[in-house]
């Protein structure tokens, strides 16, 4: 009980905190970009969350955070204007919503449908944020008492959970695994001081910065993606009478079930390293259609769909912020970036973060609550303008892109070595997406490999080079019998699956005459 209130009681301080001109102001800029950087296509959230970094070098870590979480929050939303309006999703996040929410659009009900995405965008964030804050610190206690053999299983961990998420296959996720591992090691190593793939240049010795390598393979490949097609997405007609009207509450009532599943769904999935927003959207949507009471009416216009593909999407942020303050792991490709931003001012997250920089995480808290307020009046606001951003022409807003891209890498070191570093990463990045290869696991690799390289050494050192040492400890055990397990079925699920196809085709031919 005295937890609870000490955490109400630091939560209120949070608030306050954030109740000054400048935070508010990045609140709501943090909202506006994320909903315009969902809303048009091609762009996505993280996009936005990778050309805001550049821009929080000079503030302090309390504002620059808040920035970054704000368009991560607004941008699981602003995608559901496209998708509802005109059948296009601004992002991958709102593809399931292409399936219940344009149908309903075509049947005149587009300011409903509208409605009821903003609902569930205000449901899934409450319901995230609420569990984050109650979740997060009594974590980070239990946390406290690891040591080095356990922080190298939950990052072992962290690494292999991203290998089975998706649909690319397991020998391609673990290439993009291994070459994010490479790029990790570029570098002076921290431990014994040895050169490293460095090849005789300066620049190199202080390692590959992993921002370049961040915004490199997600938006730089994307805007190399979109050349090859020669930027052939068609500029969109505005929706001059687009509007937003919420459901009434006896509409409400009755899908309440579909909220609470949704949101545990999408804050369970969200806390999973590597899975995020997106996959989180397609399990929300269906599980809703495996077990809903609705099931039979989804495809075709059901309020169903858009909330529990809409609710899941929105819940995962708060989920994808639990492993990233407690452990330091992302939980999805945003938090990925967003951790960047905490070791480019100086803050390791991990269980010490509650410790040493207690204010700057409620507010962060805090700040989460404010931005679903302005939610809620910028869904109402932001119709008509979005629709006139969308009428841009995709090459301009390419150009524009990259260029604050490459503006961003040559501040990091004023050093025009980084611009060419993320021009290479961007090349890397789209060869990846051209022959099915995930980005995240690559990503992933350059952020967790120095974790787990240095708390490897460090438990080797600590404990007389004895690696059994991951399996007699209780929680490292269990750590590490999970990573092993989830690659053992991994590996042995599509062997079954494929089992299983070569027997009912031979069943088939079988029965052929």
């Amino acid at each position: 009980m005295n937890t609870i209130i000490q955490i109400i009681s630091n939560m209120g301080q949070g608030i306050i905190a954030d109740l000054n001109l400048f935070t508010l102001l990045m609140i709501l800029v943090g909202s506006i970009v994320g909903m315009v950087c969902a809303a048009v296509p091609g762009l996505t959230l993280i996009t936005g969350v990778i050309l805001a970094l550049p821009f929080t070098y000079a503030m302090d870590s309390t504002n620059a955070i808040i920035l970054l979480t704000s368009i991560y929050l607004a941008g699981t939303y602003g995608g559901a204007f496209p998708a509802i309006l005109f059948k296009i999703p601004g992002d991958p996040i709102h593809v399931p919503l292409l399936w219940d929410g344009y149908p309903m659009a075509r049947q005149g009900l587009a300011a409903k449908a509208l409605g009821w995405t903003l609902v569930a965008t205000v449901a899934g964030g409450l319901f995230s944020i609420i569990l984050l804050v109650l979740v997060s610190a009594p974590l980070a206690q239990v946390a406290l008492k690891f040591s080095s053999p356990e922080y190298f299983a939950i990052v072992f961990l962290g690494l292999t959970s991203v290998l089975f998420l998706g649909n690319v296959s397991l020998r391609h996720s673990i290439v993009s695994l291994a070459l994010g591992l490479l790029i990790a090691t570029v570098g002076v190593e921290g431990m014994f001081g040895v050169d490293r793939f460095t090849f005789g240049t300066p620049l190199l010795r202080g390692g590959i910065d992993y921002l370049n390598v961040l915004i490199g393979v997600y938006a730089v490949a994307e805007i190399f993606a979109r050349l090859e097609f020669g930027f052939s997405a068609p500029s969109l007609d505005t929706a001059s009478t687009a509007t937003t009207t919420l459901p009434s509450f006896k509409e409400l009532r009755p899908r309440l079930g579909t909220y609470l599943r949704s949101g545990i769904i999408g804050t369970f999935i969200g806390f999973v390293p590597g899975a995020g927003a997106t996959i989180a959207s397609f399990i929300g949507y269906g599980i809703e259609q495996q077990v809903g009471p609705n099931k039979k009416e989804m495809g075709k216009g059901a309020p169903e769909g858009i909330l529990a593909s809409q609710t899941a999407a929105t819940a995962s942020v708060g989920g994808a912020l639990i492993p990233l303050l407690t452990m330091g792991i992302p939980g999805s490709g945003a938090t990925a970036i967003i951790l960047g931003a905490f070791l480019l001012h100086g803050i390791q997250p991990g269980p010490a973060i509650f410790l040493n920089n207690g204010p700057l995480i409620y507010a962060i808290y805090g700040s989460l609550f404010i931005c679903v307020i302005m939610m809620i009046f910028l869904g109402f606001l932001s119709v008509r303008p979005l629709m006139k951003i969308l009428q841009a022409p995709e090459a301009v807003t390419s150009s524009f892109i990259l260029v604050l891209c490459m503006l961003g890498a040559y501040a990091l070191r004023s050093n025009l070595q980084d611009v060419w570093m993320l021009l290479i990463f961007g090349v890397v990045g789209y060869f990846l997406n051209r022959f099915d290869y995930p980005t995240t696991p690559l990503v992933l690799g350059v952020i967790l490999g120095p974790l787990a390289e240095s708390s490897f050494l460090t438990t080797m050192i600590s404990f007389k080079n004895d690696w059994t040492v991951l399996f007699t400890r209780p929680v490292s055990a269990v750590f590490m019998t999970v990573s092993i397990l989830s690659l053992v079925v991994a590996i042995l699920l599509p062997m079954w699956n494929k089992y299983k196809e070569r027997k009912l085709n031979k069943a088939h031919s079988d029965q052929l005459p």
